[in-house]
């Protein structure tokens, strides 16, 4: 039998009733192994309402009392890593050891909203005025909402919901229909810590979901993790109803090797930043950018490497690259594969002809590695979301910077050197919201904020850290002044403090 994934709302699964289910594959097998539930904008309401009826009492909760659930729900996440990493792998195909991965980066957001009590204090001024003081304060927004991807379905919604959660805000998660398992394993997690039913709530769904979600009128903000035409489409249809919104968009992330590099170093980056998690990841590098006269002993060290990527099932321990997640995405990443060698680009390493005996109905391909290619071409603009490496040839540091500066994503960049006064200059002149020196895939820790810039990102604040507690909250400044001695009367003009 089937398993059937249904809904969580209000602290228990609820059923579809819309008769409308998605498929769920092990992308290692091309096998069937659940259907999920796709909401109707009915089920929706259900979830914002509920999330509404339980808002008064969480956010009226003291913010030590929030952090104590996220304590909790942080000790139960380490406990249940190795099974959560196993829920991933399933459905979506990475290897166990990335999972795990993912779900510690998520962890490290948890950890960060464990010190909410300290991050909400506000600002007090005394004696602003004569017998007058001023302070603010950050309060919660109401009920949010986080749409988010299938290529980390615990990290990102993790980015998301504890700092939402831990400022007093109630939430609604609408996980990637292709791997949706995960998201109703975490709600379990947060109910056994202590998380009060209603706070927090899952809706599967494919666009009626979505569309639900940025029509309603009881939900205050909404995250969303995707791709750009997604994103914008996130933006603009929830800023026209009134919503708070940040909304993530694709990546074209560029790794300038200069010829001074360690050459040793910047292969083996490259071929973890290009090839990890199948290349499924919004900071994969997907272009280096070879500078002077680098390019050909990049390639040289590059290609054995490539051909040598270990791919297989992501639960075999041996494995270094797993399956892409879905047949569709398959047939489209082959598509860009075959277009980058009709648009004249070099592909030195192809990947399309591999074959796993006992996984031939599994979604896998190897990694490939183009050389030669131009700015103009498709595969070097669009974001191919696969194992698939450009090397772009610059004859200087200028015209490097210049191509990441000119292409339309600004997710991440990192510069290979070994000269300081570049990679200063680098990190301060480069349209990039994220900058690696030496470092080829620069994710801020949950202390910092992660976000785009261009058409990476549409929204005015980045995503955790600082960025996602003024995302979730919402500013007040009070005056005040006590009545002492004789009342001077009615002021009519614009008061001033003296």
């Amino acid at each position: 039998m089937i398993k059937t994934i249904n809904h969580v709302v209000n602290g228990k699964p609820m059923a579809g009733a819309s008769g409308r289910f998605g498929d769920v594959f092990n992308p290692a097998t091309g096998e069937k192994s659940a259907q999920v539930a796709l909401a109707t904008a009915a089920e929706v309401d259900k979830a914002v309402a509920a999330a509404k009826a339980a808002f008064p009492d969480w956010s009226a909760a003291p913010p030590l009392r929030r952090a104590r659930v996220m304590f909790k729900f942080r000790e139960l996440v380490e406990r249940h890593m190795d099974e959560l990493a196993q829920i991933i792998t399933a459905e979506h195909g990475k290897i166990l050891s990335d999972a795990k991965g993912s779900v510690t980066r998520g962890l490290e957001v948890v950890e960060f909203a464990c010190g909410i009590p300290q991050l909400l204090k506000g600002e007090f001024t005394e004696q602003v005025g004569t017998g007058i003081d001023s302070w603010s304060m950050r309060q919660p927004l109401g009920v949010c909402a986080g749409i988010t991807p299938f290529n980390f379905p615990a990290m990102v919604p993790m980015w998301m919901f504890p700092v939402a959660l831990a400022c007093g805000n109630t939430f609604v998660l609408k996980p990637s229909e292709r791997d949706p398992s995960c998201a109703n394993r975490l709600a379990e997690l947060l109910k056994e810590a202590g998380l009060p039913d209603g706070v927090f709530n899952v809706i599967h769904g494919d666009k009626a979901a979505v569309d639900a979600i940025l029509h309603h009128p009881d939900v205050a903000a909404v995250s969303f993790v995707g791709s750009t035409p997604i994103a914008e489409y996130i933006y603009h249809t929830g800023c026209a109803h009134n919503k708070r919104v940040q909304a993530l968009g694709g990546a074209k992330n560029h790794m300038v090797v200069m010829p001074d590099a360690d050459l040793e170093q910047a292969t083996d980056a490259l071929i973890g930043a290009a090839y990890g998690s199948a290349g499924e990841r919004c900071m994969a590098v997907s272009v280096a950018v070879a500078v002077g006269n680098v390019g050909d002993q990049l390639i040289k060290r590059l290609e054995p490497r490539v051909r040598a990527l270990k791919v297989g099932p992501g639960t075999d321990p041996e494995a270094e690259m797993g399956p892409l997640v879905t047949r569709q995405h398959l047939d489209k990443v082959r598509g860009y594969i075959d277009h980058g060698v009709k648009e004249g680009a070099k592909l030195v390493v192809d990947g399309r002809g591999l074959k796993l005996q006992g996984y031939e109905s599994g979604y896998f391909i190897g990694g490939c590695l183009f050389d030669d290619v131009r700015t103009d071409m498709k595969i070097y603009k669009e974001e191919i979301f696969g194992p698939v490496l450009s090397v772009v040839r610059a004859p200087d540091y200028k015209a490097a910077v210049g191509m990441v500066n000119d292409h339309e994503f600004g997710n991440g960049a990192a510069i290979f050197t070994r000269d300081g006064d570049a990679a200063r200059e680098f990190a301060n002149s480069i349209k990039i919201g994220m900058v690696g020196v030496n470092v080829p895939i620069p994710v801020p820790l949950a202390f910092h904020s992660f976000g785009g810039w261009k058409r990476s990102l549409f929204g005015d604040q980045h995503m955790h850290g600082p960025e996602g507690v003024r995302f979730y909250t919402k500013l007040k400044t009070v005056t005040s002044r006590w009545p002492a001695g004789i009342r001077a009367g009615a002021e009519f003009v614009m008061p001033t403090m003296r």
